[in-house]
């Protein structure tokens, strides 16, 4: 199971619930590319494949604005 936390410019932000074990992070995918990003301390990219520089940043950019919502849905989805 993979939750979306939502869908903006085509790019969907979501956690693999295997995953609670990590530190808080979000995942992002659109068509072939995929890319992780750690949510503390610091908003950092983790790894990324078939996404172009100009694209990442934009990514960057969601993941900025929307740290808090994405901290709270993990928080609420793993429950720590």
């Amino acid at each position: 199971m993979s939750p979306t936390v939502f869908i903006i410019d085509g790019y969907r932000f979501f956690f693999f619930s295997e995953e609670g074990t990590e530190r808080p992070h979000i995942h992002i995918r659109k068509t072939r590319g995929l890319c992780k990003f750690w949510l503390i301390p610091a908003i950092k990219l983790a790894k990324s494949s078939n996404f172009k520089l100009f694209e990442l940043k934009r990514i960057e950019s969601i993941v900025i604005e929307n740290r808090e919502i994405f901290l709270g849905r993990w928080h609420e989805f793993f429950g720590r």
